[in-house]
Parts: structure tokens; C-alpha cells; sequence
């Protein structure tokens, strides 16, 4: 919704942007906007302890300002009236031709590229599906310490992977073999990898002969 200010040279009319200011940071949102640069342009000069809040916004517009363009100022003086600042709400379309805030520099475009890949990573995240995978391992013979078979596999731990229920289910020869759940994060983990490169290498192949999977369901 647009507003409009007129003669912000005058004290009296300061008064209505120090009233439309006095629950606001600036003056449309949350963050610097061309309507915080238009009116700024019209007001002369920081009013002080006589308009609080005016003073407060136009002090936090001067630093934002001032980081971006660094050079010393010489100072200027304005003779006769301000323009009045209509309609803030709206910029004429030169606006969008005019960079008020100068070249970014390589630290804020190296910043800009971060937020956007930390984004897209996020983005990816959550579409990433998840899988339910039911595997059998299967000890090397019948003296085998299942529990010790069982810490083994659970010992395993990455990002993505979550071990469930368990139970040792007979095979013959009072041979018991491990049937056990796990969850994965499809983009984290693979099974394949989970089973050559962590269950059947040391130290868990101390207890591990083989692993099979027995169900693979996505989620």
C-alpha cells in the first residue's frame, strides 16, 4: 500500500513520518527498499532527539548506505525547499536501472552462491526417498557369539542409516543366523557398499560370513 510524504524539510511535517516510523524498522518490510532510499533523499538531514524515530531509521538507512560506498565525504548543503516524496510505494522504472548499492563484491557474491547451494542441497534433502531393507546375516558356524555378531553390525554407523529390530531366526545344525531391519536414506547409502565395505571386512568379517538381502522396500 503506498503512501505519501510531502516537505519532510519541515518539522512540521516530520511528524507524520515520525508517527508512521514508530513501530517500524523501515519503511515498507523488513529490509532496506528503494522506498527507504526515496525517502531518505527527501529528508535534509538527521532531525535528532526531536523526531526519535526518524532519527533512529534514518541513522540505520546512513549505515547501510555508508558500508557501500566507502569514499570520504566532503559534505554537501541543500538551498531552498526538498522535493516532496510521493507515493513512496511506487518506483518509476529507471529505478530498476539504477544500482544504488554498487557491484557486489567477491565475498557477497561468494555468499550469494553459498546460501544458493545451500538451498538446492536442502531441496534435495527433502526429495531424497528412504528405503526399508530386511537382511539376513549369517555367522560362520555354530560357535559363533551371535551377540557379538549383532554388536558388530550395529557398530556400523553413517549418516542416512538406522538399524531396527532384530531376531536370530534358526537355520540347522544349531546354526542361528541374524534377520535384522534397517532404514537408509536412498542419495546416503547404499546397500551394496554397507555390506562389502563395512559387514564383511575387519573387524566385523570376525563374526560375518555373509549377508543377504531378503526384502527392499522403498518408503
Amino acid at each position: 500500500m503506498a503512501v505519501t510524504f510531502s516537505d519532510l524539510y519541515a518539522d512540521s511535517c516530520l511528524k507524520a513520518l515520525e508517527e508512521f516510523l514508530s513501530s517500524k524498522t523501515y519503511i515498507f518490510g523488513d529490509q532496506l527498499t528503494k522506498d527507504d532510499i526515496k525517502v531518505f533523499a527527501a529528508v535534509v538531514a538527521d532531525p535528532g532527539s526531536s523526531f526519535p524515530n526518524v532519527s533512529r531509521w534514518y541513522n540505520c538507512v546512513s549505515s547501510h548506505l555508508a558500508a557501500r560506498f566507502p569514499g570520504k565525504a566532503a559534505g554537501v548543503n541543500f538551498g531552498g525547499k526538498a522535493a516532496p516524496v510521493e507515493e513512496p510505494g511506487k518506483v518509476a522504472a529507471d529505478d530498476d536501472d539504477l544500482d544504488l548499492f554498487g557491484e557486489e563484491t567477491e565475498d557477497e557474491k561468494k555468499a550469494a552462491e553459498e546460501r544458493e547451494a545451500t538451498k538446492k542441497s536442502s531441496s534435495k534433502k527433502k526429495e531424497s526417498g528412504k528405503s526399508s531393507v530386511l537382511m539376513d546375516v549369517k555367522p560362520w558356524d555354530d560357535e559363533t557369539d551371535m551377540k557379538k555378531l549383532e554388536e558388530a553390525v550395529r557398530s556400523v554407523q553413517m549418516e542416512g542409516l538406522l538399524w531396527g529390530a532384530s531376531k536370530l531366526v534358526p537355520v540347522g545344525y544349531g546354526i542361528k543366523k541374524l534377520q535384522i531391519m534397517l532404514t537408509i536414506v536412498d542419495d546416503l547409502v547404499s546397500v551394496d557398499n554397507l555390506i562389502e565395505d563395512y559387514l564383511l571386512t575387519e573387524p566385523a568379517n570376525e563374526h560375518i560370513q555373509s549377508c543377504d538381502i531378503i526384502a527392499f522396500n522403498k518408503i
